[in-house]
This record gives C-alpha cells, sequence and structure tokens, in this order.
C-alpha cells in the first residue's frame, strides 16, 4: 500500500463530514423541549459537524501533525465550495423554503472557512501538547478548544453586525429575542444558535471518545520531529 492510500480514509472521511453538515444545516431539529422549540437553536448538521474533529485527531494520533494539517486542508476547501454550492442547489430542487443571495452566501462562505481552519488547527496543536498524556486528554481537549473558537467565529462573522462589512446582514439573526426562546434575557437570535450549536459538540466531543479509544488503541505514538 503507498503512502497516499494510506490517507485516504482519512481524507475521505474529512470531506463527507463537511459535505454532509453543509447540507444538513439547512434543516433545522424539529421537537419541542418543555418551551424550548429545537428548531430555534439546532440545525441537524450540529451532529455531524463535530465528527470532523474525531477524524483530525485519529489521522494526528495516527500519522502525526503533518498529515491532520492535510486533512484539515482538504476539509477547508470543502467547507468553502459547500457553503457556496449547497444551498442554491437545495433551494432548486425544493428541499429548501428559501434562496439565498451570493453576497450573502460569500459572507458565510468566509464564516465557514476561516472557523473550520482555525478551530481544526487548533485542534492540532492542542492535542500535540498532550498526546503523551493520558489517552482521552488530547482528543477531548484539543476538540473542547477547538469547538469553541469553532462556533465563535463562525456566528460571530456570519450574523454579528460587527462583521456587516463582509457582506449582507440577516435581519433575522440580528433581531433581539428571549435568550433560547424561553429565558427572560434578551439577545440577537444568533447567539441562542450559537449556544445550541456549543452545546451539541460539547456533548459529541464527549460521546465520541468512544469510537476514539476503540480505533486508536490499536496504534503507536507517531515519532514526532
Amino acid at each position: 500500500m503507498n503512502s497516499g492510500s494510506r490517507y485516504l480514509p482519512f481524507v475521505a472521511a474529512m470531506a463527507l463530514v463537511v459535505v454532509a453538515s453543509n447540507i444538513l444545516v439547512q434543516f433545522p431539529m424539529q421537537g419541542q423541549v418543555g418551551s424550548l422549540a429545537l428548531a430555534d437553536v439546532l440545525t441537524w448538521g450540529a451532529f455531524t459537524y463535530p465528527f470532523s474533529f474525531l477524524v483530525t485527531d485519529l489521522a494526528n494520533r495516527r500519522y502525526g501533525p503533518r498529515l491532520a494539517r492535510r486533512i484539515v486542508f482538504v476539509g477547508f476547501m470543502a467547507a468553502v465550495l459547500c457553503s457556496i454550492v449547497a444551498p442554491p442547489l437545495l433551494f432548486r430542487y425544493g428541499l429548501v423554503p428559501f434562496d439565498t443571495a451570493a453576497d450573502r452566501l460569500a459572507r458565510i462562505a468566509v464564516a465557514s472557512g476561516a472557523a473550520f481552519l482555525t478551530a481544526q488547527l487548533l485542534d492540532i496543536t492542542v492535542f500535540n501538547w498532550l498526546r503523551r498524556q493520558s489517552w482521552w486528554r488530547a482528543p477531548i481537549f484539543g476538540t473542547l478548544v477547538g469547538s469553541v473558537f469553532d462556533t465563535a467565529i463562525f456566528f460571530g462573522v456570519a450574523f454579528a453586525a460587527a462583521f456587516a462589512f463582509l457582506g449582507p446582514e440577516d435581519a433575522f439573526a440580528l433581531e433581539a429575542a428571549p435568550l433560547f426562546g424561553v429565558l427572560s434575557m434578551e439577545a440577537p437570535r444568533w447567539v441562542s444558535w450559537a449556544l445550541g450549536d456549543l452545546t451539541v459538540k460539547l456533548l459529541i466531543a464527549l460521546f465520541a471518545l468512544i469510537p476514539y479509544r476503540l480505533i486508536a488503541a490499536r496504534w503507536t505514538q507517531p515519532a514526532l520531529a
């Protein structure tokens, strides 16, 4: 098996996670938890995107940070491309009820690419700091740090008024509303979306320790320069 074919499963897995997430983020999660309407704070993409950190951590654990960064750049290109291509296609085929203007898509693509690249590279850095410690420390802390930055950068750049110079604002996202739709404190709607997204990311980070442990337990640590 040549070196390129060894990396192919990680490349394919990252591309699959990013493409699926960029499609599923168009679909709010339906349901109710008490007085909280899940559609107000979550999309289905929130449940698939965090697995990109699992792919990165497994690639890092198996082959080291250099290969992991290559996988991240594949994901970065897929994230930017899908952010531009997926919404119009879904609208054209009647899968989503709204169309998104090209300049708005450009702002979302910038947000998606910046968030993905920053978060994943931070994950790799933190993972390498902790990789020789207890098996769970590197993946959990790397993913936690990456998730916080990913959420902050994406939702901030995509929706916050401070980044309006990147493209048109989303008036609905900027409207003040009760936090999570149920609390007395008010905030722009995008803040509730961000907090809901981060909550799911952190929960899945804990869940992802199971497949990480099962897969990585068979591998030795690579020799790092």
